[in-house]
């Protein structure tokens, strides 16, 4: 990429800032600044270290909270995105003294049809028509003859403002990117206004890089080329309305906002105004320079091309997706069951399997205590999945969960690893789920595992209180409901004695997402039907604990009577929360279930 007149092209000072996808990051956007001479991008973030991800944050936070993040990286190497996007582009045409001339003899001006404006003409450009450096535009067949180009400086506003005077209009300007105004010029004339002819999808090449005016000479020269043959050629200074009058014009009556693109208008030299008039055709390239923000170029499609704006905006969601900044987007994650889950596989693939799940509240960590204290690792395959919502593991908005959709990622994850005849440890609510498992998928599940099974069905009050903490959590956060859960979930003996297996619990539990939490409380709620456990063919093993008031001993002794075999351990002086409160009992009725 020719730097075009770039003073500062090699310069480690980040000011000429760029948009990217960062595939090391499963393609999270990026801001970096933009070497012109190396083609190189350095990553940039916050002064505290926090990746920036689009100009908006650069304009609001300020180029003094702004450094290089990490090793640079190959333009190449990255796909680029316009400099600032989300927003349609304010436009102004007509607004360079020759090209008002050109335009108003072309036959295609539908305006005031006057050689130069006493007002600024002022129209937008849909933002869904904004595509960056490097990307075809396409065509549109059967909807446009005339594509035309237009090249122009975009003012970049910094600062919001109402009724700004031209005297501190540019103390609201945070700099400027390339625009390339294209347009289709019969449907520009037919409709009178401008918007359907400037609007087309892909018809607002922006880019590459966007720099502040601190950094940029006062006057700026815009340079267009066809196939390299230069067609455009005029500076700020042949502006009718400069700068200033656009900024002043526009918040006269509207609030400006940081972020906003103002497009100033092109010089003469577009396609209708040659002799006779060109219009572009598929492969043709337009290149268009600006002083300091090098060149905009980009390629006209074929005809049979894709018009990617289509993908683009179907692909895009507003369902919200909960939990999934901690694993930085997804970043880890395991598809199973057309859901991306947090997964994970310890010990040795050849032996026997076991597969843990966790209850309400906890993740797969939970685990972690129990398979250190039995070498499990050493001899086993160990299988750890963090239900949806809780731990790493993400969870959609229209995603309803339940104690069988749990249980079907378990039994998805069982066929993608290829499992069978495990031993399953659940813990709490996540018993719940095994049965389900074993009762639905039984050649599975060859053993179970059961710390602090609760009652199926729920007792009517239970459902209650569970519905009752999801509202409390979805509106004041998890830290509202821990003290609740620790006091009522662990021991009098474990309060006293051991402020580790408390502290414990209360780490789990403030680990967790909000909505991935309330969900949870919503899924053991719906356990309203009972689950047929006098069908479970696998050998049970049920360990509580004497303190347990979600699943105490008298009903893991009636759990015993109805599962054909079913052993029971009850752990002295603990409470819900076993392996925290008491890792070695637990260990040691575990280790003697598994000989």
């Amino acid at each position: 990429m020719a730097p075009n007149g770039h003073t500062n092209g090699a310069s480690t000072d980040p000011t000429n800032y760029v948009a990217y996808l960062d595939p090391k990051a499963l393609n999270q956007p990026r801001i970096g600044h933009l070497n012109l001479e190396t083609s190189s991008i350095q990553p940039l973030s916050f002064a505290s270290g926090t990746p920036l991800t689009d100009l908006y944050q650069v304009i609001e936070i300020g180029e003094s909270q702004i450094k290089p993040a990490g090793e640079s990286i190959q333009l190449s190497s990255v796909e680029l995105q316009a400099p600032i996007s989300g927003r349609d582009i304010l436009a102004v045409g007509k607004n360079y003294f020759e090209h008002a001339i050109e335009f108003n003899s072309s036959g295609y001006d539908s305006s005031d049809k006057t050689d130069q404006p006493t007002h600024p003409v002022i129209f937008t450009k849909r933002a869904t028509s904004i595509i960056a450096h490097g990307e075809p535009i396409y065509p549109h067949p059967g909807f446009t003859d005339t594509v035309d180009y237009e090249g122009e400086i975009g003012v970049i506003i910094g600062k919001s403002g109402f009724k700004i005077g031209e005297a501190e209009a540019m103390s609201h300007v945070w700099g400027y990117t390339i625009v390339n105004d294209m347009t289709a010029r019969e449907r520009q004339r037919d409709h009178k206004q401008f918007y359907i002819g400037k609007s087309p999808d892909t018809f607002c090449p922006m880019g590459p890089i966007a720099v502040p005016a601190s950094k940029l000479p006062k006057t700026l020269r815009v340079q267009t080329k066809v196939n390299g043959e230069k067609r455009q050629d005029s500076t700020t200074d042949d502006l009718i309305f400069s700068i200033p009058f656009l900024v002043k014009t526009l918040s006269a009556g509207q609030t400006i906002q940081p972020g906003d693109v103002i497009a100033t208008g092109t010089p003469a030299g577009v396609g209708f105004g040659q002799k006779p008039p060109v219009f572009l055709k598929p492969g043709d390239v337009v290149e268009v320079s600006v002083t300091g923000l090098g060149t905009l170029k980009n390629i006209i499609a074929e005809p049979s091309a894709r018009n990617q704006t289509v993908s683009r905006i179907t692909n895009y969601s507003h369902i919200p997706i909960s939990n999934l900044n901690k694993s930085c987007g997804g970043v880890g994650l395991t598809s199973i069951n057309s859901k991306q889950l947090y997964y994970r596989h310890a010990g040795i693939p050849t032996g026997d399997p076991i597969i843990f799940i966790h209850g309400l509240g906890g993740s797969s960590e939970l685990y972690t205590p129990l398979i250190s204290s039995l070498g499990l690792e050493r001899n086993h395959s160990l299988h750890l999945l963090d239900l949806e919502g809780h731990g790493l593991s993400p969870t959609s908005a229209a995603s309803s969960v339940s104690i069988s959709s749990y249980a079907s990622d378990f039994h998805a994850l069982a066929r993608k690893a290829r499992i069978s005849g495990a031993t399953v440890v659940a813990h709490s609510m996540g018993c719940l789920v095994a049965l389900t498992l074993a009762l639905k998928a039984p050649e599975l599940v060859s053993k179970l595992v059961l710390l602090g099974p609760p009652p199926t069905p729920l007792p009517e009050a239970g459902r209650a209180g569970s519905i009752a903490r999801a509202t409390i959590v979805r509106s004041s956060g998890i830290a509202a409901v821990v003290d609740a859960v620790v006091t009522a979930g662990t021991s009098a003996k474990s309060k006293t004695d051991n402020p580790i297996g408390i502290a414990a619990v209360r780490m789990s539990l403030l680990s967790q997402d909000p909505e991935g939490y309330a969900k949870g409380c919503t899924a053991l709620a719906g356990a309203s039907e009972p689950l047929h456990v006098a069908q479970i063919k696998a050998r049970v093993l049920i360990v509580t604990g004497d303190e347990d008031k979600v699943s105490p001993p008298q009903l893991c002794e009636k759990y015993s009577t109805e599962i054909k075999g079913a052993k029971v351990h009850v752990l002295p002086q603990v409470g819900h929360w076993h392996i925290f409160e008491d890792v070695k009992g637990v260990s040691d009725a575990v280790a003697s279930f598994l000989q």
